[in-house]
């Protein structure tokens, strides 16, 4: 018995869905989405409230019932509140511009960093250290924090780098010797 897939997902106000044989698609205040529905998982739209039921107990089934459950609700509470991943940059000299649809990076190499922001996100810097990611796919906010942090993920002997803003970094003495 899947414990996600079983659970009803509340629509608020000002979500509308439409649903096809094999695909969701959500439309809100904050953008529209749209996910595919594998073979066999059935959705329903019922009084204010998506739910989703699988023909039989076979593991494939299982599986897909909570994952289309899931990628559900994250299109309702992405139209409806959008999401936001916080970085820190923490090092001398490190920090970040926002220009156009353009993140400006210096992260102490050679040259500064330029990457474009994917369509459908913004992104905001405040005090020059403190990077905000957001939109309303969920997928696309966290790949686009996670490739910026890949850049200089954190170190731990002086904790430089990028980092999101909730991340502890276990830290090293170093040498113990001089």
């Amino acid at each position: 018995m899947s414990r996600v897939g079983n659970r009803p997902i509340s629509i608020p106000s000002g979500v509308t869905i439409n649903l096809s044989d094999d695909e969701i698609s959500v439309k809100g205040p904050k953008g529209e989405l749209s996910c595919k529905i594998p073979a066999g998982i059935k959705a329903k739209n019922e009084d204010g409230t998506l739910s989703f039921e699988r023909p039989d107990d076979s593991k494939p089934s299982k599986t897909n019932h909570g994952l289309v459950r899931a990628l559900a609700n994250n299109l309702v509470v992405g139209v409806s509140e959008g999401f936001v991943k916080r970085l820190e940059i923490e090092g001398v000299g490190y920090r970040a511009d926002v220009k156009g649809k353009v993140l400006n990076l210096l992260l102490g190499f050679s040259h500064p960093v330029a990457m474009p922001i994917p369509e459908g996100l913004s992104v905001s810097v405040d005090q020059n250290t403190k990077v905000a990611i957001e939109g309303a796919d969920k997928q696309a906010v966290g790949q686009f924090a996670a490739d910026v942090r890949a850049l200089r993920p954190p170190e731990p002997y002086k904790g430089k780098g990028v980092r999101y803003d909730d991340e502890h970094i276990r830290r090293k003495v170093g040498k113990a010797g001089a």
